[in-house]
């Protein structure tokens, strides 16, 4: 946190609504950044990291109170492939928490007087694949493996020191039991947000199942869904709260459909700022948006939660 108060995440969740950013990808686009790339936006941190600074202070500026890195498709691997050794990679992983910092510290030179979070974003393993698959879910990989190719990343973004871990876009129970065991004692707090299909993960397991997986793991401070269609969030976030007796995060997309082999988005915005205070009623604590949502709708969803 970038403030002169002390409070904590979990506290601010504990005492009302806290408002995330909205898409990383879409901000930075706008601005006129080609992210036709199988690094998407983490490509930026190594050659734009500027850019990825000001599109943090963006949705600070439009209310935004937590701010989630550029680290969605950051990894090892990944990384790797661009010809990236680890020790730079490890670097840019560490940068992507200092980035937004930065941009927390630009925000209250400007004036803006309100603590301000980092959430480090860890993406799912399909992610680095960079095929649609954290839509899809079922890699053929056990959950052993799967902490395997987690556990190096997140130690790393853990040593950055972030206010907290965002294990999002999780299409599968699995690979969330994985991301689990590797914040268990690791002295980080973390939300665990899933993508989701009606009531169940991509993978086709019951959101029961998913959320309750992290009922007992104390770092973990809030549970609930991402990258998914505004009209699944609402059970969602009921199944949630029920199961796992924490705060419940939800960062919809737009409405709009994820083409993987055209690598675009098509058809129309299903995503209201209206809808947002009925998820707040069902025990959202963390709210924003997550893919095609700007910075103009997380002011809307700032008004429409009382929160201005």
């Amino acid at each position: 946190m970038t403030s002169d108060t002390s409070l904590s995440l979990a506290d601010a969740l504990a005492a009302g609504t806290v408002v995330l950013d909205g898409g990383m990808s879409n901000q930075l686009e706008s601005a006129g950044y080609d992210l036709s790339d199988e690094l998407w936006s983490a490509r930026l941190l190594a050659e734009r990291p500027e850019a990825v600074t000001q599109a943090h202070l963006a949705y600070f500026r439009a209310g935004a109170d937590v701010a989630i890195t550029a680290g969605y498709q950051a990894t090892f691997e990944g990384f790797a492939r661009r010809g990236i050794g680890h020790d730079d990679a490890a670097r840019l992983l560490t940068l992507s928490v200092d980035l937004a910092r930065e941009a927390a510290r630009q925000a209250e030179d400007e004036g803006i007087d309100r603590p301000l979070w980092v959430a480090a974003s860890v993406g799912p393993y399909g992610a680095m694949l960079a095929d649609g698959s954290e839509y899809r879910g079922r890699y053929g990989l056990s959950v052993d493996e799967l902490e395997r190719f987690h556990r190096p990343r997140i130690e790393v973004l853990a040593a950055a020191a972030p206010d907290v871990l965002a294990l999002e876009t999780v299409p599968d129970a699995d690979e969330g039991a994985a991301l689990l065991r590797v914040v268990r004692g690791l002295g980080v707090p973390a939300w665990l947000s899933y993508t989701v299909a009606g009531r169940r993960t991509r993978a086709g397991q019951p959101l029961e199942e998913a959320f309750t997986l992290a009922a007992d793991v104390d770092e973990v401070i809030a549970v609930g869904v991402n990258c998914c269609a505004p009209e699944d969030v609402l059970p969602a976030v009921e199944i949630a709260a029920r199961v796992s007796g924490k705060p419940v995060v939800v960062y919809p997309n737009s409405g709009e459909a994820w083409d993987a082999e055209a690598r675009a988005w098509t058809g129309r915005t299903r995503f209201t700022a209206g809808q947002v205070k009925t998820w707040q009623d069902a025990g959202a604590r963390l709210v924003g948006g997550c893919c095609r949502v700007g910075p103009e709708a997380i002011a809307s969803i700032r008004q429409a939660l009382g929160t201005v």
